[in-house]
């Protein structure tokens, strides 16, 4: 059973407190971030007697950090593979988003990193819909990858989105993309689970990729200060399920500054 052992008024909201519960370690499965949120987040949130309610953080045991995967590889990993150190790594996200043919998204692929980019990448819902298929924006992507680096003697990169309606077929994107010489692959890790994001980490760390991770849907659950689950815990959750890197959005807002 869980035990709270703290409870502490919210500064300045007297209709808000915050407590402190703390859970055996042996509740949970080992390196399952899905049956740790499962457990914390499942049903409790469903209770009429409470008005709201939302998970601030969760302080994870060490001994329990390490049954779980993590970032398949890291920035450190990232660097070595473009070979560029000592400064920020600059991109940016193909728009239009959607409507691109596949030519069309490849060639803006290659405007973009001839002109001086270290990357560019797919946005969360490029996916494979009837105006460009995935295996058809990767073949021309990885083209463009290519013929940039081959012209500025950098080495490039693009995001590839590998998200799919099936873990299977997740995998089998994965695959194709590390068939064409790409280094970095994309997940949208909220949308598609927790289970799916584990398995596509576990994946890129054996064979090699980075992960870059996208947050799509998570404004649902953190938005709401008085309701839902913090940012700071599915970034947590995230890192434990793996993850090299995360779509963080603007500093001030969606669409804002």
């Amino acid at each position: 059973q869980g035990r709270a052992y703290k409870i502490e008024p919210v500064p300045n909201d007297p209709t808000a407190f915050y407590a402190f519960v703390a859970y055996p370690l042996d509740l949970f499965e080992e390196g399952s971030v899905v049956n740790v949120l499962t457990s914390l987040v499942g049903n409790v949130f469903g209770f009429k007697a409470l008005r709201s309610l939302r998970l601030e953080d969760i302080r994870f045991p060490i001994a329990y950090i390490k049954t779980c995967g993590g970032p398949p590889n890291g920035i450190q990993v990232e660097r070595d593979k473009l070979g560029k150190y000592g400064r920020g790594l600059l991109g940016c996200t193909i728009k239009p988003k959607l409507g691109l043919s596949a030519k069309n998204y490849g060639r803006a692929v290659y405007e973009c990193l001839r002109g001086g980019l270290d990357f560019t990448k797919d946005d969360e819902n490029i996916n494979s819909q009837p105006f460009m298929r995935w295996n058809h924006r990767f073949d021309l992507v990885m083209g463009a990858v290519h013929k940039a680096e081959a012209e500025t003697g950098e080495r490039k990169g693009h995001y590839l989105n590998v998200t799919a309606v099936t873990a299977e077929e997740m995998l089998e994107r994965a695959e194709y993309a590390k068939s064409l010489g790409a280094r970095i692959i994309m997940h949208d890790f909220f949308t598609a689970g927790f289970t799916a994001n584990t398995t596509l980490a576990n994946w890129c760390r054996k064979n090699g990729m980075l992960l870059h991770i996208h947050r799509a849907m998570h404004a649902v659950v953190d938005r709401n200060p008085y309701h839902g689950i913090h940012f700071r815990v599915l970034t947590k959750c995230l890192r434990l399920s793996g993850g090299d890197h995360m779509h963080s959005g603007t500093v001030v807002g969606k669409l804002e500054g």
